[in-house]
């Protein structure tokens, strides 16, 4: 039986200044599953996560959104004042009320409990994405939104943050929508990868997005073979356009 139906977006559209952004992009997102949107830069990645999370609402075509949906949202470029003084406990609570008990336990799910009395200009960039990921999960949302999660943070620091997304997934039995130029880090805990070039190049399960002739004309052969270390398994079949058969729905 498929996963609960979270978001449902249909034949999406948009343009600004005259210029097509997003040309009929369609895709589900479920509860507990990881959805990683790929692309060149300047393909509406960025666009495509606001749409979804209602920062963008003049747009065509239709996002059905589950009654109730909580939304956490991490975007791509988080500006921070380091002269003025902020403590990371401080950060977490500026827009929503939450417990002691609440944020200790979503900055230790993150791994950065012992950062909660530090202030927030004295972080390294991978500490204060981990402080910003801890607050996406205040109040439990139902899907994460992360727009480049991993953006200026090393090589080794990439492959833990997606790790405890997926750890995050497990935990609060959300759906997560990732935006990642990274699909060979992201490919253990992806369950759905939408390629992105203003149109929808191809979707589906990362290894057979990656063998698509439009993945391929995006990024290179060579992309293709530096995923094709891992093999993820699964129970059905996908079809030439790479869209899995036990994940289509008419």
């Amino acid at each position: 039986m498929p996963a609960e139906l979270l978001l449902r977006a249909d034949n999406i559209s948009y343009s600004q200044g005259g210029r097509l952004i997003l040309d009929s992009i369609s895709f589900e997102l479920r509860r507990g599953e990881i959805t990683t949107i790929i692309g060149p830069n300047g393909a509406g990645k960025s666009t495509l996560t606001n749409i979804v999370n209602g920062l963008i609402d003049k747009h065509s075509g239709v996002i059905e959104r589950s009654p109730g949906l909580r939304i956490g949202y991490l975007p791509q470029k988080v500006y921070v004042n380091t002269l003025m003084p902020l403590s990371v406990e401080r950060l977490l609570r500026l827009t929503r009320k939450s417990s002691d008990e609440e944020i200790d336990h979503a900055l230790t799910q993150s791994e950065v409990g012992h950062l909660r009395r530090r202030q927030v200009g004295s972080l390294s960039e991978g500490e204060l994405k981990r402080v910003l990921l801890a607050r996406t999960t205040l109040g439990k949302p139902d899907l994460l939104v992360l727009d480049e999660p991993t953006a200026g943070v090393d090589v080794s620091g990439e492959v833990r943050m997606y790790q405890l997304i997926g750890e995050l997934r497990q935990q609060l039995q959300c759906a997560v929508l990732l935006v990642s130029h990274d699909l060979h880090l992201v490919m253990s805990q992806t369950d759905q990868v939408l390629c992105l070039n203003q149109h929808l190049c191809c979707s589906g399960l990362p290894e057979s997005v990656s063998r698509h002739p439009e993945y391929l004309a995006l990024f290179g052969p060579q992309a293709s073979e530096s995923i094709a270390v891992y093999a993820h398994h699964h129970d059905h079949e996908h079809d030439v356009a790479a869209a899995p058969e036990a994940h289509r729905h008419d």
